[in-house]
């Protein structure tokens, strides 16, 4: 069977010893911050952006590839890979023009089979649905199955996430279903999940340990005494927060897999300074 070249954008968040092993593509987002662009991951690294992130009076802004560099890194890939089967998952729709610049390269490039998914998710609620596919692709599953096993993991996504602060948020046009809560917080950390490919307020909680804790009550609550079959921990270069959060991931649920890894910077223009947040399915029964 011909391999299938397994692609995504940089908002997978997938650790780099991942896209290693499963030779996995990736696009960078664009970041926008004063006169300067950015490639997401690529032209700037997470560690100086939450350093510059405290210190710059600009807020960042973010924009997905151009249809012409879809074109080339759908060529580049195909050429490199030694195929004309490539299957790009990438973030929601509904909160990023990526897919609709991938949809237009896809029609200019008649000669490769592309299959492109809406994951509708951010992070590692992406991440996972490409490791669903790059481990099927290693097994030679066909394409149809692939797309069947990433459907059957999406449905089953939870993401959630605490931020320090809206406004990062509301300036990057992002906000949602969580506008209400703008403007109401008064030290309190709003609880932001994924619904339907859409950012959506869960709730508010006061105090950062706190709100570390109930996003541990939530997991379990939606886990229902299923174990995950894996969970990612993601956070804005706060790794106290991290390592309290998987520690109690670790004593309380016990994931088969846990990933701990820094939000990239495209992610990062949007949380904000102190964003930390999970991504899990669970184990099929």
């Amino acid at each position: 069977m011909k391999r299938i070249a397994i692609v995504t954008d940089s908002a997978a968040d997938l650790p780099p010893e991942l896209v290693e092993q499963f030779d996995i593509s990736v696009i960078p987002l664009h970041i926008h911050w004063g006169d300067e662009t950015f490639f997401d991951g690529v032209t700037l690294k997470a560690a100086n952006f939450y350093h510059q992130l405290a210190e710059r009076a600009e807020f960042p802004k973010t924009s997905q590839p151009s249809v012409g560099e879809f074109c080339e890194f759908f060529q580049a890939t195909a050429d490199r890979l030694k195929t004309a089967t490539i299957l790009g998952i990438f973030l929601s729709s509904p909160l990023s023009g990526t897919l609709a610049s991938a949809i237009q390269a896809q029609a200019m490039l008649p000669h490769l089979q592309i299959e492109l998914v809406d994951s509708r998710f951010i992070s590692m609620g992406v991440g996972f649905q490409v490791l669903t596919a790059a481990r099927a692709q290693q097994q030679n599953i066909p394409l149809a199955a692939i797309t069947t096993q990433m459907a059957t993991v999406r449905s089953q996504m939870r993401l959630f996430i605490v931020l320090d602060t809206l406004e990062y948020l509301h300036r990057g046009g992002r906000i949602g279903g969580a506008a209400h809560l703008f403007g109401s917080l008064l030290n309190l950390r709003p609880l932001l999940g994924i619904e339907n490919g859409k950012i959506v307020a869960l709730g508010k909680v006061r105090g950062r340990r706190k709100s570390l804790q109930h996003l541990v009550e939530l997991l379990e609550k939606e886990l229902a005494g299923r174990q995950p079959a894996e969970l990612a921990i993601m956070h804005a270069e706060i790794p106290a927060d991290a390592a309290f959060l998987a520690a109690q991931i670790q004593e309380r649920v016990n994931p088969r897999q846990l990933y701990t890894g820094i939000l990239t910077p495209a992610l990062g223009c949007h949380g904000g300074p102190g964003a930390i947040g999970i991504a899990f399915y669970p184990e099929s029964e």
